[in-house]
């Protein structure tokens, strides 16, 4: 089995137009939204009164939530995953992320089209990468993977309108949307948001008005 190379700190990916102009992200575009900032004052307010370091903690989630990615899109691939710069504790952490998304699609038929895909959309001038693209059940669409606590409207945005553009845009059909939240541990959920074909149309709305904004700032700037 290939190895893969180590990525916990791979460079920032580069997205560029047809004509080799540098574009944005997704996740640059919808940082635009701010919907979540008061959500995580908050959270950092409580972490700081509690004496934790919300910097370590965030980083070492982080990590797991990275390596649990790298571990399900590697299988998938058929590559064995470098795991040698993760704790103990992480890694542990990251197999029980996986053992969720393996038990979720052991009761499917899903087949995988593309893994961790590139693309760039010519009509809005951004970029991203699709984690999972493939067939379910006999109909194609995305498999997006995170790890946390929960799934926010802005990762909609990203999901439903940032990547189902992307794949559409370039050839690729799209009949289901689907954010897997796996969790890293006994204390949080297992989600499988299905996200509707209305709710994708007002996440690309989203997404573009983001991205006028993400111009408008940097004249601004």
């Amino acid at each position: 089995m290939p190895k893969r190379v180590h990525e916990k700190h791979k460079a920032h990916t580069v997205y560029k137009n047809a004509a080799g102009v540098r574009l944005p992200g997704v996740t640059t575009i919808t940082a635009m939204l701010g919907w979540g900032q008061r959500t995580l004052i908050n959270w950092a307010n409580r972490m700081g009164l509690q004496g934790i370091d919300t910097t370590k903690f965030v980083d070492d989630k982080a990590a797991i939530g990275t390596l649990a990615h790298l571990l399900i899109t590697d299988k998938l691939q058929g590559i064995d995953t470098d795991t040698k710069d993760y704790s103990a504790s992480q890694i542990e952490e990251a197999y029980e992320s996986v053992d969720n998304f393996n038990h979720w699609i052991s009761e499917r038929d899903f087949k995988p089209v593309l893994i961790e895909a590139e693309l760039v959309s010519e009509l809005y001038q951004y970029g991203g990468r699709i984690d999972i693209y493939g067939s379910d059940n006999g109909k194609f669409g995305i498999i997006d993977l995170k790890t946390g606590s929960g799934v926010y409207p802005e990762m909609i945005v990203q999901v439903g309108g940032g990547y189902a553009n992307l794949l559409r845009e370039n050839g690729y059909l799209v009949e289901f949307v689907r954010i897997l939240n796996i969790p890293r541990s006994k204390t949080e959920g297992f989600i499988d948001k299905l996200i509707s074909p209305e709710t994708c149309r007002y996440a690309l709305q989203a997404l573009i008005h983001c991205r006028e904004i993400y111009n408008l700032q940097k004249l601004i700037k």
